[in-house]
């Protein structure tokens, strides 16, 4: 399955990302069961050493599950960023914690000039992970 996202999913992302730096933002990314994304849920990283990895805070989490259901969206995405990396990729710590098969984990990095966002989908049980394919256009 291809997840899709829109321009405006993809912006913030990005400013989430860069508003973060340098340390790592996380978020979540509510959507349909064909993998469209609907909305992104920005979630405070309460991480000790914040800089080189994140950790959702608890309620912001709960609170962000919450509203997916209530608007009736799956987790598709989880996203975080690298803020100082080029062409980012899962870490071993990002591997170990992938706890959530189903979605796909988005990874921004901000060490270009202009950022750049990768798909991945990672299983913790195997400790692999392989390229994910995405889309950015407009909604329908």
């Amino acid at each position: 399955m291809t997840l899709t996202i829109t321009p405006d999913h993809f912006t913030e992302i990005i400013a989430h990302a860069r508003a973060a730096a340098p340390r790592e933002c996380c978020g979540l990314v509510g959507g349909t069961e064909g993998g469209r994304a609907r909305t992104v849920y920005r979630l405070r990283n309460i991480a000790a050493d914040s800089q080189v990895t994140y950790e959702a805070a608890p309620e912001d989490l709960f609170a962000a599950q919450r509203a997916m259901r209530e608007r009736g969206e799956q987790l598709i995405a989880i996203y975080h960023s690298h803020p100082r990396a080029t062409d980012p990729s899962p870490s071993e710590t990002d591997v170990r914690l992938a706890y959530y098969p189903t979605a796909v984990y988005f990874i921004v990095g901000l060490g270009n000039q202009e950022p750049c966002l990768r798909a991945f989908h990672i299983s913790e049980p195997a400790e692999t992970w392989r390229p994910a394919v995405f889309t950015i256009e407009e909604s329908e």
